[in-house]
């Protein structure tokens, strides 16, 4: 099972802005939140690096924590990340009802598309399910754990 870990990073820019002297170029800071499959908090800080350095040349690595999910769903066609909470349903030991509260996370491009393929994604699942929240999340990319290239 996957460990994830929230990286968030800083870096400023410099923007033009309109104003009535006309234009003037400032800097201003940008922070994005990006997800990171990795073993260790040093090892998701690395990785996390890795990646955004080819994009983002001066950047600063502001939080790293943890976030748990039972499971990630990418999708073709989603342009955004959005954490669903879901509750199945089971029985213990003495025929007591059981909740079970995960939380996922799925890429759409809205509340009721990331509902309607999180019901396609689980419907397998032999649990009885309920999707009781859906939220949009501030995740730009997800960078899943790959194996390195041997040399």
């Amino acid at each position: 099972m996957p460990i994830w870990f929230q990286g968030k990073i800083k870096y400023q820019k410099e923007v033009i802005v309109n104003s009535r002297q006309g234009d003037q170029v400032k800097v201003k800071t940008f922070s994005e939140v990006y997800l990171i499959d990795a073993v260790s908090f040093i090892d998701a800080e690395t990785r996390l690096t890795e990646q955004i350095a080819a994009n983002i040349p001066d950047f600063t690595v502001s939080v790293i924590g943890k976030m748990k999910l039972a499971d990630v769903f990418c999708v073709d066609g989603g342009q955004n990340w959005y954490k669903c909470k879901v509750i199945f349903t089971t029985e213990d030991n003495k025929g007591r009802e059981k909740k079970l509260i995960n939380s996922m996370l799925i890429n759409a491009d809205s509340v009721r598309s990331a509902y309607d393929r999180l019901q396609e994604a689980i419907k397998t699942i032999l649990l009885p399910a309920e999707i009781t929240e859906v939220s949009k999340t501030p995740i730009l990319e997800i960078f899943p754990y790959t194996e390195p290239a041997e040399s």
